[in-house]
């Protein structure tokens, strides 16, 4: 792995952004600001050894200031939704910012996608850190957190997470990048698999419920591999999934904290495919519902409903009001620890 950095662009109080390229033998690219931590390229080649950009963003660093829609950013200090962003922790109720109708999304106004990160080339790869004072965004404790990013011979992008705290608070990253293996187009011919047999319903506001629920008999069942678009106008029929298509939180089969193959994404015209691994309890599978053609990304592509998917793993959403969901919950003396393999191939 080969990691070369160049000046990206200048943030409105001075700091300077940079861009960091990860490269490896096999002509697999990954480009990497330090602002958000955003992966804003992904070279792959396709079955006949073409390369294609396969990841949603922007060209400059102000398209992702003034036309955010999380592109390829890392999502702290709590990633997804939190209903009426409060929670209660050891017998306080903390209030978090409102920015997502009535919840708490993404971490807030200025979650750590929206951070300029301290950078670090190291022998496992592009170390990114970054301090989340005590009461920032309205969260609990100092988290000091580190992403490291790392690319392999064997076209593996690996992300680690750890993050340690002062004070008892709430934690769960991940990273949001929208991916097309197509590189354009709609993601509705792309098969998808998805080891979950069961899925965390949601109401009118994409608060789960508390339930956990089977897929089996709903638009939700990806166990074997189906295409995106076979029953994505089903979910808003038969689940009342608000945006037309697929937002929710998968509960993976097989025991968190072990790293183990959750979901396979595979586009058929160019042979492309995405293999994803983590140590997490879920995934939420987003098939980019809320795009509506009116941000012009990379290359002058205007990003329409279902331009690309995420499959950002996770713990579950709004955890901190759901006692049967895995906790979120981060002591001092402990070590938040996850791990997320995206591996991609060609057949």
């Amino acid at each position: 792995m080969k990691i070369t950095s160049e000046q990206f662009g200048v943030m409105p109080d001075g700091a300077r952004v940079q861009l960091f390229t990860l490269s490896n033998d096999q002509g697999m690219i990954v480009r990497i600001i330090n602002y958000g931590g955003i992966i804003t390229q992904l070279h792959v080649p396709d079955r006949n050894g073409d390369m294609a950009d396969v990841v949603l963003g922007h060209e400059t660093l102000e398209g992702y200031l003034d036309r955010s829609r999380y592109f390829g950013a890392l999502i702290g200090r709590y990633a997804n939704r939190i209903a009426h962003g409060r929670f209660d922790l050891d017998g306080v109720e903390y209030q978090l910012a409102i920015n997502n109708g009535h919840n708490h999304l993404h971490g807030g106004f200025r979650g750590f996608d929206k951070v300029v990160w301290q950078t670090n080339k190291t022998e496992d790869g592009l170390q990114l850190t970054y301090f989340s004072k005590d009461g920032e965004e309205n969260y609990p404790g100092n988290l000091e957190a580190k992403v490291t990013y790392s690319l392999t011979e064997t076209n593996e992008l690996r992300i680690e997470y750890r993050a340690a705290t002062d004070r008892a608070t709430i934690v769960n990253l991940t990273n949001h990048s929208y991916f097309n293996l197509a590189g354009s187009g709609t993601i509705l011919g792309h098969e998808l698999t998805i080891d979950a047999d069961a899925f965390t319903p949601v109401d009118d506001r994409l608060i789960p419920t508390g339930e956990i629920k089977a897929v089996a008999g709903t638009p939700m069942d990806f166990t074997s591999a189906r295409p995106i678009g076979s029953r994505i106008n089903d979910c808003f029929d038969q689940l009342q999934m608000a945006g037309g298509g697929y937002d929710h939180n998968f509960v993976l089969r097989t025991a968190s904290g072990t790293l183990r193959h959750i979901a396979t994404a595979r586009e058929p015209a160019s042979g492309r495919v995405l293999r994803i691994a983590t140590t997490e309890p879920g995934v939420q599978f987003y098939s980019g519902n809320f795009l509506d053609g009116s941000i012009v990304g990379k290359y002058g592509i205007a990003y329409r409903k279902h331009s690309g998917f995420c499959l950002e793993t996770q713990h579950f959403p709004d955890s901190p009001n759901h006692p049967n969901f895995p906790t979120t919950v981060l002591r001092p003396g402990e070590e938040y620890r996850h791990t997320t393999i995206l591996k991609f191939s060609a057949e």
